[in-house]
């Protein structure tokens, strides 16, 4: 049996290290707020390239004290619109309509899945008061005229970085005598980010956890201070807060995992460039490779066609598409081999908000209605990504 992602084999992996942190923790006594979720925060930051980072219960959590934050600042009112793409989690709407704002849905890029660039600015109105990007399966979406349009419009730019911790956006400089390469990690790329640890994350933990990370001194003040009951000061609360934090044995089990990160995702990146390297049945779409592999110089990488150089993408799903995705799901479970749907039914057809769903978006339907993913981690052997790509190739 191929399972999709084999949690236990990733944790076993960590020992004992990780058993030692999380007794660690237990001897101490101390369980909330304390030196390990202070660590993680600073160590996180760092990876990161912020200034701030604030450690929460989950990820939904992370996007919904942003715009609640921002709420409490009055940069944000209820009724206010936030782009974002329509094919996503439903994670990131979610956040968005919990703080009553509305959720404005734009298509997909169909060659990266994630929000199409170039649509953003016609659904642009005075309502408008943010964008919020999906680093959809592991992919940085990013450009310099987003941030340029952004600018112009007097937006806030919001990361949903759940899945794509360690993955880095570069762009070089034009107009100069010697090149200078802007080199930047998701998390760091927007005002702010929501970063999610769940276990199958590339960076997860042994439970919930999540962090939000930004540059902005208040925001990341008002975010812990809401994260906390609102309180700043014990028994004193200056907003209408929520109980929402990274306890210190998730802390502990993160400060294990994260100086492995790059190299895990760098495995991950391995097992993607197998895939894309040996899936030939041209009846399966796969996912394309970065147009332009704007961080490669951050590798010193020059095959920009390979994606075990592709900074951009950290591969934490490895999505293909079919007409016929049932039935190959089917086939591959009876060969032994485990795979899952992200996501079934898009958001907009969720009962959840039966308002929307009567609207068409067929780029989004049609993605959600073909992909499939294959199992892809970074304990995952070569030998089970040959095994999968002859299966897959056999079929008419």
């Amino acid at each position: 049996m191929i399972k999709f992602l084999d949690i236990q084999k990733i944790t076993d992996s960590f020992e004992p290290e990780l058993s030692e942190a999380v007794t660690r923790v237990v001897r101490r006594g101390w369980y909330l707020l304390g030196e390990e979720v202070a660590a993680f925060e600073k160590e996180y930051a760092t990876y990161i390239g912020v200034k701030h980072c604030i450690g929460v219960a989950n990820g939904l959590d992370a996007l919904r004290l942003i715009m609640k934050a921002w709420i409490e600042t009055g940069e944000m009112r209820e009724g206010d619109e936030v782009i974002v793409p329509a094919n996503t989690y439903i994670a990131s709407i979610l956040a968005i309509t919990d703080n009553r704002l509305k959720p404005v849905l734009v298509e997909p890029d169909m060659t990266t899945y994630n929000l199409d660039l170039t649509q953003v600015e016609r659904h642009i109105t005075p309502r408008t008061k943010a964008i919020m990007l999906v680093h959809l399966y592991g992919r940085a979406c990013w450009s310099e005229e987003l941030g340029q349009i952004a600018k112009k419009y007097k937006l806030r730019i919001i990361e949903d970085n759940a899945q794509a911790a360690g993955a880095v956006w570069g762009s070089t400089s034009k107009g100069t005598a010697v090149p200078v390469v802007d080199v930047r990690r998701t998390g760091s790329l927007g005002d702010a980010a929501g970063n999610s640890f769940y276990p199958g994350k590339n960076l997860g933990a042994l439970g919930d956890a999540g962090a939000v990370t930004t540059n902005d001194d208040e925001l990341a003040a008002v975010v812990r201070a809401l994260a906390n009951y609102g309180s700043s000061r014990k028994y004193v609360n200056d907003y209408q807060g929520l109980n929402s934090r990274l306890d210190e044995i998730q802390a502990a089990v993160l400060r294990v995992k994260l100086p492995r990160l790059d190299a895990d995702n760098n495995r991950r990146r391995e097992i993607a460039q197998y895939y894309l390297e040996n899936i030939v049945n041209p009846k399966i779409s796969l996912p394309l490779p970065a147009s332009i592999m704007k961080a490669k110089a951050y590798f010193k990488e020059q095959h920009s066609s390979d994606s075990r150089h592709d900074a951009s993408h950290v591969w934490h799903l490895f999505v293909i598409r079919s007409s016929e995705r049932d039935r190959l799901q089917k086939i591959l479970s009876e060969n032994g081999i485990e795979t899952l749907i992200h996501y079934p039914v898009p958001p907009h057809r969720q009962k959840a908000y039966s308002e929307w769903n009567k609207l068409a978006l067929p780029l989004t339907e049609k993605i959600h209605s073909e992909c499939l993913s294959l199992p892809i981690s970074q304990v995952m052997g070569l030998e089970e990504a040959r095994i999968i790509s002859n299966v897959l190739n056999a079929q008419e």
